[in-house]
C-alpha cells in the first residue's frame, strides 16, 4: 500500500466527514490488545481487515478504526455481498445497547479516493476506537493458569444478564425469523458456508459426516422455522473475540452480525460453546471453572427469562458454532482430540430432542 497517498486521501475524507481540516498523526494495521481478530496460537482467521487511525481536528485528538472485508469465501465473494454487510452494520451498530458506534460507511473509488458511498469500488466501515481487553484473554488465563477470581463469575453473569435484557425485546415479523433460520443453514458464514471451507481429506471428519450433519440441520430448519414467536433482538456473533471488557464488568460489543432480529439461541450458543471449547483444551471435558461458568451463564439466563423452550432449539446453533471452532481454517492450532470431541458434540446434539445442560460431557463422547 502507498501509505503517503492513503494518508493524503484519508485526510481529505475525514475533513469532509468532520467538516473541518484534519491532520493524520498515525495510521497502522490494528495490532494486539485492541480490536483483535488474529492471535497466534488459537484463532487464525477473521472476516475484517482493520486499521487504527489517529488524527487531530479543532485541537482534539480522535482515534477510529477503518475496516474493510476479506473477499474470500463465507458469502463475501461479490462486491455487493460486502457492501450489504457494511451498510447493514452502519445502520444497526448504533441502536444496540453497549455496541461500538459506527461513524460512517464509505467506499474506495476506482482512483483510490475515499468517499461516503458513490462511485465506489469497495466499501469500508469506520467505527469509534474502544480500548480494553477482549474476553478471550480471561478464558486464556483460566485455561493456562487455573486462576479464577470473583470477577470471572461477575463477568459471566453480566454477559448473561445482557442477553436477558436484549432478548426481552420482541417483534412480530415471521418472515425475519424464517430467514434467520434459513440463513443458519445456508448462509456463507453459517453451517454450509463453514463446511464448504473445510479442507479435504481430514482424519477426523469425512464427506459422509458432513452430508449427515447437513441433512440433520435441514430437518432442524423445518422444525425451527415454525417457532416465529421467538423472534427477538440479537447481537448475532456474541463470542469472546467480540466482547471488550473495561474495568470490572463494564464492556463494549463489537461486530454485530447477520441481522437485527433472530433466535436468542444464536447468542447463547455463541458464548457458551467457548466454555466447552476451553474446558476441552484443559480437561478433555467440561469440568472445573469452565463448567461453573457454563452452568452459571445458563442458569442465570433461564431463571430470569423462563425460556425453557430454548433448550429445544439450540441444537443446530450449537452445531454451527462447534463447526467454526473445530475448523482448521479458523482455529489451526488446537489438538486433534479436541476436534474429534467437537464433532462428537455436533452429531450428538443434532440427535437430541431437548438439550440437557447436565449431559454435555456425554454429548462429547462418540
Amino acid at each position: 500500500m502507498d501509505w503517503a497517498r492513503f494518508s493524503q486521501e484519508l485526510e481529505a475524507y475525514l475533513s469532509q466527514l468532520f467538516g473541518d481540516s484534519v491532520k493524520i498523526s498515525k495510521v497502522r494495521p490494528l495490532g494486539a490488545g485492541e480490536k483483535e481478530t488474529i492471535r497466534e496460537g488459537l484463532k487464525g482467521f477473521g472476516y475484517g481487515v482493520p486499521y487504527f487511525i489517529e488524527f487531530v481536528v479543532n485541537g482534539k485528538t480522535h482515534r477510529v478504526i477503518l475496516e474493510t472485508m476479506r473477499r474470500e469465501g463465507f458469502g463475501h465473494d461479490h462486491f455487493s455481498d460486502r457492501a450489504g454487510i457494511l451498510l447493514w452494520q452502519h445502520s444497526c451498530f448504533n441502536i444496540l445497547p453497549k455496541h461500538v458506534k459506527s461513524l460512517d460507511v464509505g467506499c474506495f473509488t476506482v482512483d483510490g479516493k475515499l468517499k461516503s458511498v458513490g462511485n465506489c469500488e469497495e466499501f469500508f466501515i469506520l467505527t469509534e476506537y474502544v480500548s480494553g481487553q477482549l474476553y478471550y484473554y480471561d478464558l486464556d488465563r483460566i485455561r493456562d493458569t487455573g486462576e479464577y477470581t470473583s470477577l470471572d463469575y461477575e463477568r459471566c453473569l453480566a454477559l448473561s444478564n445482557y442477553l436477558v435484557e436484549i432478548h426481552s425485546k420482541k417483534r412480530d415479523a415471521p418472515w425475519l425469523y424464517v430467514r434467520r433460520i434459513r440463513d443458519l443453514i445456508g448462509h456463507g458464514e453459517c453451517i454450509m458456508g463453514i463446511i464448504d471451507n473445510y479442507p479435504r481429506d481430514l482424519s477426523y471428519v469425512t464427506e459422509t459426516d458432513f452430508v449427515e450433519i447437513e441433512k440433520k440441520c435441514v430437518e432442524w430448519r423445518w422444525r425451527l422455522k415454525k417457532k416465529v414467536h421467538r423472534l427477538s433482538q440479537v447481537h448475532g456473533d456474541y463470542h469472546p473475540w467480540n466482547i471488550m471488557f473495561h474495568r470490572g464488568t463494564s464492556f463494549t460489543l463489537l461486530d454485530r452480525s447477520r441481522g437485527e432480529w433472530g433466535e436468542p439461541a444464536d447468542d447463547l450458543t455463541a458464548l457458551t460453546v467457548n466454555y466447552i471449547f476451553y474446558s476441552l483444551q484443559k480437561h478433555g471435558k467440561l469440568a472445573g471453572v469452565f463448567q461453573k461458568l457454563f452452568n452459571s451463564f445458563w442458569g442465570n439466563y433461564l431463571n430470569k427469562t423462563h425460556d425453557e423452550e430454548i433448550l429445544e432449539v439450540v441444537q443446530p446453533f450449537y452445531a454451527w458454532r462447534a463447526l467454526v471452532i473445530a475448523s482448521p481454517v479458523w482455529y489451526p492450532h488446537i489438538p486433534l482430540e479436541v476436534r474429534r470431541k467437537l464433532f462428537n458434540f455436533i452429531k450428538n446434539v443434532l440427535q437430541t430432542e431437548k438439550f440437557e445442560l447436565e449431559k454435555v460431557n456425554s454429548y462429547l463422547e462418540a
